[in-house]
């Protein structure tokens, strides 16, 4: 039976997530929930904004069973997860949390994936890693053997943790950065693009540059 499922936030971050989902077959994607009440009724790559967070009893009568999170690092609260994860939150009430994982991925079956998460296109993740519930591990990044990335997180597009890293929950790794082994990403930290990573990161800390150095904690 073909899994039905609706996708949560309509921002470009969902639009390669429902490319995922359309080639690795099986799920009927009815529409997208969204808050910007000016985007109802617009369409995203096919997909239509059926409305807000309030259709989501409506969507289960109908039949749909299954939703994902198409919301990466917010820009209201400078790469904070914290919309992904209230949004998951939401939704998990209601619906099943729909596990994404392109097919140009590869995923070691010696690794585990939460439930929820998204793993996009030419991404690598490797044995012994755990990926936790509604992490977004973006297109190109790599996740090294025996990794930790917790529940809400975002490893952006082209970034490497290698082996035994920890990325906390609420964590966003920035876009082509690199975190040594070994290494621990406190919770809600954040690594600048391109950064290299040679010391832990305390929690809600953000680093910047080669190599890292902190900016900004609260």
């Amino acid at each position: 039976m073909t899994t039905r499922a609706i996708g949560i936030g309509a921002g470009g971050n969902c639009r390669p997530i429902i490319d995922a989902i359309r080639l690795a077959g099986g799920v009927e994607l009815v529409g997208l929930l969204d808050e910007a009440p000016s985007r109802h009724g617009e369409m995203v790559d096919g997909i239509p904004i059926l409305g807000g967070d309030d259709l989501l009893a409506a969507m289960k009568a109908e039949g749909v069973g299954h939703f994902f999170v198409g919301i990466g690092s917010s820009g209201r609260e400078p790469f904070s997860c914290k919309a992904r994860r209230d949004a998951f939150l939401r939704c998990s009430g209601v619906l099943e949390p729909l596990t994404v994982v392109h097919p140009g991925a590869t995923v070691s079956p010696a690794a585990q994936i939460g439930p929820g998460a998204c793993v996009l296109a030419g991404a690598i993740i490797n044995a012994g890693a755990r990926v936790g519930a509604n992490t977004l591990i973006n297109t190109g990044a790599i996740i090294e053997h025996d990794c930790r990335v917790g529940a809400h997180a975002h490893v952006a597009t082209g970034a490497i943790l290698a082996g035994a890293v920890t990325v906390a929950t609420l964590a966003h790794v920035g876009a082509g950065a690199t975190i040594r082994q070994g290494l621990a990403i406190g919770e809600g930290s954040v690594i600048g693009i391109g950064a290299v990573v040679v010391a832990d990161v305390d929690p809600g800390t953000v680093v910047a540059g080669v190599p890292a150095r902190p900016l900004v904690k609260g």
